[in-house]
């Protein structure tokens, strides 16, 4: 089986503006691009898992996600980084009810159903109690960090 590591991605990968992160001059990586590539080197598949609740409130598109998701890949591909996945829930329960979204866990089930992953082998990083939440749901040992923070002193705690 495999090991990953999840990561959320406004707080995480990303700055966090207290606002929705939809325009690509808003989005700005936070310090990642050496743990993501350490994670990595270490047999971590690398999963991004995000709720992007602005699609279903009609403030921004799935294409603006995806197009915002893509300049991510090629960014940290430019770093020798390779992200196996991106899932993401553009639901909001004030417009629509699902499963996906955090702080329930179907999307690492997804992702831990089609890579084979391990989940006692793997940890959810987080800078929200839903995040924790949803790791917990899929049995993986979850890390809550500051939003915004560096992912630096994350190394120490992943095995």
């Amino acid at each position: 089986m495999n090991k990953a590591i999840f990561l959320d991605r406004d707080g995480v990968i990303n700055k966090e503006r207290g606002d929705y992160n939809y325009h690509l001059e808003d989005f700005v990586l936070n310090d990642i691009a050496e743990p993501l590539l350490e994670f990595q080197k270490r047999g971590y598949l690398l999963i991004v898992i995000s709720n992007q609740s602005g699609i279903s409130k009609g403030i921004y598109t799935h294409e603006q996600v995806d197009y915002l998701h893509l300049h991510l890949e090629r960014v940290l591909k430019n770093k020798g980084i390779t992200l196996t996945e991106i899932y993401y829930c553009p639901h909001h329960p004030d417009v629509t009810n699902c499963l996906c979204r955090k702080p329930d866990s179907l999307m690492l089930e997804k992702a831990m159903a089609r890579f084979n992953i391990d989940p006692a082998a793997s940890y959810f990083i987080g800078d929200a109690l839903r995040d924790e939440a949803a790791g917990k749901k899929a049995g993986v040992k979850t890390i809550l960090i500051e939003p915004n923070s560096s992912l630096m002193k994350v190394l120490a705690l992943v095995a």
